[in-house]
């Protein structure tokens, strides 16, 4: 059996890799930080155009009052404090809010919720006195 008696070529001389780690490492600490950018002070969030307002008061995780009418929370509710940051619903528990709201259309729970600052407040949206239901239970109401 003849075996190869030379030795296999070696491989290239690695080449620093410093610039890769410095482009890295710029990205790393720059992107972050574009991500939280926020808007200007004092231009405010977007609201969708079907948001409502009102005012919300948590009973517990899973039911709240909206406008003085009970309401089921979704599983997946999303709270949004002033600041544009989810929250948690059990720290506002039994505290009345001033909020920006949707409802999910297909099950009619409370979906998305933003609590208001006091300029988002001041400007008007509707909602306050919004129907949520057009059922009628009354035999003899006549619905509009």
């Amino acid at each position: 059996m003849n075996r190869c008696t030379t030795t296999p070529p070696l491989p290239p001389p690695a080449r620093p890799r410093w610039r890769a780690w410095f482009v890295c490492a710029l990205l790393a600490t720059l992107l972050p930080a574009a991500a939280q950018a926020q808007s200007a002070p004092g231009a405010g969030r977007s609201f969708p155009q079907r948001a409502l307002r009102g005012i919300l008061t948590l009973v517990s995780t899973s039911e709240a009052t909206l406008n003085g009418q009970p309401i089921r929370l979704a599983p997946g509710l999303r709270l949004f404090s002033p600041q544009n940051a989810l929250v948690m619903a059990h720290p506002l528990i039994g505290r009345p809010l001033r909020v920006n709201y949707l409802i999910e259309v297909s099950t009619g729970m409370l979906h998305t919720v933003w609590i208001l600052t006091e300029n988002e407040a001041a400007q008007p949206r509707k909602g306050s006195a919004a129907i949520i239901s057009n059922i009628v239970t009354h035999p003899n109401a006549v619905s509009k």
